[in-house]
């Protein structure tokens, strides 16, 4: 039973509406939709809505996306979870923007937060949502990429990639991975 969702994601007002921040974006509609209005400030160094009426925490690390781990194991400990009660949602450059896959475990497939996470508890046996946000044209450094916001004409489809991923949480969450696998791993359109 998942027991956490983490969106992964950069803090800081100049990083809002970046690629890299999908996972703060989708946090914070999910915390919407379950109606989660307590929020605690930098426990775990996260931002941590408690979602009483779920027994769920939704969490957005403040720990900056490559130092994820830190904020994850903090939590783990303190709420003494276990890697496979987190849901973590991330961007994902190998995925085109669209498209959302919904994982019981795997490698960090190079994604430094994923990896920062795997590092710190040991295991990559965790759920996790990758969520596509397409790769740079090739002048464009990833870093930079990934650090810029959606262009006006992705928003539209971005709306709907959140929308759907919101859904597919909370389809977790009621019936488990398993039964949520066909429903979530779509391409958006």
């Amino acid at each position: 039973m998942i027991k956490a969702v983490i969106g992964l994601g950069n803090p800081g007002k100049q990083y809002e509406d970046t690629r890299h921040n999908v996972g703060f974006m989708i946090a914070d509609v999910v915390a919407s939709l379950l109606k989660c209005n307590k929020k605690y400030i930098e426990r775990c160094f996260s931002h941590i809505y408690v979602c009483e009426d779920h027994y769920l925490l939704i969490v957005k690390p403040q720990t900056f996306m490559n130092n994820s781990g830190v904020a994850v194991k903090n939590l783990l400990e303190d709420y003494d979870l276990k890697p496979d009660e987190i849901l973590v949602v991330y961007d994902d450059l190998d995925l085109p923007l669209g498209t959302v896959r919904l994982r019981k475990k795997g490698s960090s497939g190079g994604h430094r937060g994923i990896q920062s996470i795997i590092e710190s508890i040991k295991t990559d046996e965790f759920p996790r949502i990758k969520v596509g946000i397409g790769r740079p044209e090739r002048k464009e450094q990833v870093v930079d990429y990934v650090l810029s916001p959606f262009k006006k004409e992705e928003k539209i489809l971005l709306d709907k990639v959140i929308s759907h991923t919101a859904q597919c949480i909370l389809n977790v969450l009621k019936y488990g991975i398993d039964k949520s696998l066909n429903l979530c791993n779509k391409k958006i359109v």
